[in-house]
This record gives C-alpha cells, sequence and structure tokens, in this order.
C-alpha cells in the first residue's frame, strides 16, 4: 500500500469510528482495519462486533443497511481531502474468534498431553 491509499484508511477510520458509534445498540463495534486500494475508489472495513446476546449479525446487517447514510456521513466529513469518496465495503473481522478457537485447541491439546 501507498503512503496515499494508507493516508486516507487511517482518515476514513478515525471519522467512520463516531458514525458507527451511533449504531451500537448495545453492542460493541471497533473498526480492526481499514484497506483502500490503489485507485482510491474502494475502501475495504474490517468490523469486529462484539454483541453480549453472542449474535452479531443483526448489528451487522444494519451497518450494511445504511451503507448509503454511513458512506454520506463520511462524505460530509472528509470531503475537502478527496476528490471522490470511496465505495465502502463492510466485512466481519473473525480473528479474534479465530484465535479463541486456537487457543481452546492448544488447552485441549495440552489437557490431553500426559507429560
Amino acid at each position: 500500500m501507498g503512503l496515499r491509499t494508507e493516508k486516507l484508511g487511517a482518515q476514513i477510520k478515525r471519522d467512520l469510528a463516531p458514525i458507527l458509534q451511533r449504531l451500537q445498540n448495545g453492542t460493541i463495534i471497533t473498526i480492526t482495519g481499514v484497506r483502500v486500494t490503489e485507485d482510491l475508489y474502494t475502501a475495504k472495513v474490517y468490523l469486529s462486533i462484539f454483541a453480549p446476546g453472542g449474535d452479531t449479525k443483526p448489528t451487522f446487517d444494519r451497518i450494511q443497511e445504511k451503507n448509503t447514510e454511513i458512506r454520506t456521513e463520511l462524505a460530509a466529513l472528509i470531503r475537502h481531502q478527496v476528490r471522490r469518496v470511496p465505495e465502502i465495503l463492510f466485512y466481519l473481522d473473525d480473528t479474534a474468534e479465530y484465535v479463541n478457537r486456537i487457543e481452546e485447541l492448544f488447552k485441549k491439546i495440552h489437557k490431553d498431553d500426559p507429560t
């Protein structure tokens, strides 16, 4: 990634956080990463969602539904820094779940190990 794409990604992450904060409704939404394509037309936003009830799908679906509104709010914040506001694609970042599964496997292996 070039310096320009990294700067734009950091700016999007900074300005998108308060917008997504309003959509939390009892969940915790964290932006884990933003990757902007070299042509600056697309921003892939990776989200980690923690829901006390365990089901993150409704929150993620609500974010997907409001994508146009979110992009419009973001455009108002970064309009002087870019010519064109990138298309935003949201992805669920399941890295934390993956790490937890691996840790559980290690615990199980360690528990079953006779030495």
